[in-house]
C-alpha cells in the first residue's frame, strides 16, 4: 500500500510517528520523513495514524490514486 503526506499541510503534531515509528519519523524538530510504500503488516498502524493527524495530512491507499489523477 503506498501513502503520502501533505509536507505543506503536515504542522509536525507527530501523532503519526508515535503510533507508526517505523513509517514516520521526524527530522530535527518538525521535519517529517516518511516510507510511501507501506507493508501490509503496518497497513493497519498507518491507518491509525492517518486519522490522528490533526490536519488530515496523511492519505492513504485509495486516497492517494484518487489525488493523482
Amino acid at each position: 500500500m503506498r501513502i503520502v503526506v501533505d509536507l505543506t499541510r503536515c504542522q509536525g503534531y507527530a501523532q503519526c510517528v508515535f503510533l507508526a515509528p517505523d513509517v514516520f519519523r521526524l527530522h530535527g524538530e518538525e521535519g517529517l520523513l516518511y516510507t510511501p510504500a507501506v507493508p501490509d503488516d503496518r497497513l493497519e498502524r498507518v491507518r491509525q495514524a492517518a486519522a490522528a493527524c490533526p490536519v488530515r495530512a496523511i492519505l492513504v491507499g485509495e486516497e492517494v490514486t484518487a489525488g493523482d489523477g
